[in-house]
C-alpha cells in the first residue's frame, strides 16, 4: 500500500472535547472494504452507541460498491465495534455519565489491511469555547503565514 488512507471526523473535534481515544476493529462485508479502499465513506455524521452490551457505529455512510452485484451492502446500516472486554466496559460506564459521548474521531486502514476506526470519548464544547477553537485556529495560520 503506496497510498494511506485516512479519513478525519473534523466535526467531532470542533464539537467536543476528547478525554480518551480508543481504535477498534469494524465488522464489515466485503464490498464495505473495498468502498473503504477506494475512500468512499463519510464519518461526519456517525455515533456510537450500546446494543444489548456491545459497541454499535450508526450513520457511517460507506457508499455501494461500484463492481459490487446484487451482493451489495447498505450504505448506512449499524455495524459492530471490535474491542476487548475491558475496553467496552470501561466505555459503558463513562459513557453513561452525564455530558459524555461516544464519538468516531477517523477512519482508517491499518498496516495488516483491516478497517479501523478511532473512536474518542468525548464531552460536548460549550458556545464560548468553540469561539475559543475558532480564534486559536485563525492566530495559527497567521504565524504560519508570517513564517513562510
Amino acid at each position: 500500500m503506496d497510498q494511506q488512507l485516512y479519513i478525519k471526523n473534523k466535526k467531532a473535534y470542533f464539537e467536543y472535547h476528547i478525554l480518551d481515544k480508543y481504535v477498534a476493529g469494524i465488522k464489515l462485508l466485503g464490498t464495505e472494504i473495498k468502498s473503504i479502499r477506494e475512500g468512499k465513506a463519510n464519518i461526519n455524521d456517525a455515533f456510537c452507541t450500546f446494543i444489548d452490551g456491545q459497541l454499535y457505529v450508526r450513520g457511517l455512510h460507506i457508499a455501494e460498491y461500484s463492481f459490487g452485484s446484487f451482493y451489495n451492502h447498505e450504505a448506512k446500516r449499524d455495524r459492530v465495534l471490535l474491542l476487548n472486554i475491558k475496553e467496552i466496559k470501561k466505555l459503558q460506564t463513562r459513557g453513561e455519565e452525564k455530558g459524555l459521548t461516544i464519538v468516531p474521531l477517523a477512519l482508517f486502514i491499518s498496516e495488516r489491511g483491516f478497517a479501523k476506526l478511532e473512536i474518542g470519548l468525548a464531552k460536548g464544547k460549550k458556545l464560548h469555547d468553540k469561539r475559543d477553537t475558532i480564534k486559536q485556529r485563525d492566530t495559527d495560520r497567521e504565524i504560519k503565514r508570517y513564517i513562510k
